[in-house]
């Protein structure tokens, strides 16, 4: 596939029908210009630097880097893209493709502008994970993998966002809102349709991850540095 597009050729795909297959013909090399992508001088920039903490021999250690770097340029990741960092990164480009393809972080279709995960693991399935996925879908009017026509939204649903003792939890692109409910959900997608981004963290008002009913540890002023450590060296003292 790679060397086709990159060579201007012709990419020929089966159709299945009901008289028998069919060929189809793509012009690739059209396909190629239109999906052109190259990196910004502000990213080129970011990427020599990154570079410079790898050994040359070990520059494909900087793939992932680099195909989210590409991804956050594009909004998501075109073959061309992947070609790009390929060819920098001096490594086959199925490799760099089989990566993009492997993490669900990237993605080789175009997404929405928030892309909004919600997890649905067992600590929040338990607290209503499946449920507010469900009302997610009610109100962005989406199914978990499917993206807005106005290019807004896509929904997910996830498995474990690393913040199981505050679920339910989703996320909406890089922030995390924690211990939500199907109303402070909702307010939180309606900013979003205004173009408002509320800030991320627990809804419940507590901070990080602390007890919802308060404090349940260190509630005493902890002594000094060194406290009782002179003691272990008393030479008056027997060990019992």
């Amino acid at each position: 596939m790679f060397g086709l597009l990159a060579g201007r050729g012709f990419l020929t795909l089966p159709r299945a029908g009901l008289l028998g297959p069919r060929r189809t013909k793509l012009d690739a090399g059209n396909m190629y210009d239109k999906m052109k992508f190259e990196f910004t001088k502000e990213n080129q920039a970011r990427i020599a630097s990154m570079l410079t903490w790898y050994p040359a021999e070990e520059r494909r250690g900087a793939l992932l880097p680099l195909l989210d770097i590409a991804q956050r340029q594009h909004g998501w990741l075109p073959i061309t893209a992947v070609v790009a960092v390929a060819e920098l990164l001096q490594i086959d480009p199925m490799k760099a493709y089989e990566t993009a393809k492997y993490y669900t972080m990237f993605y080789m279709k175009p997404r929405g502008k928030f892309v909004v995960s919600v997890c649905t693991s067992t600590p929040c399935y338990l607290h209503g994970g499946d449920e507010l996925l469900k009302a997610c879908s009610k109100m962005l009017r989406l199914q978990p993998g499917e993206t807005s026509k106005d290019m807004q939204f896509t929904l997910k649903g996830d498995y474990c966002l690393g913040a199981c003792v505050n679920g339910p939890v989703a996320s909406v692109n890089d922030d995390l809102y924690e211990d939500l409910t199907e109303v402070s959900f909702e307010s939180i997608l309606s900013d979003l349709k205004c173009g408002r981004v509320p800030p991320a963290g627990p809804c419940s008002g507590r901070c990080s991850s602390e007890p919802i009913d308060g404090q349940t540890t260190l509630l005493m002023e902890p002594p000094p540095a060194g406290y009782g450590m002179r003691d272990l060296d008393d030479p008056g003292k027997k060990c019992k």
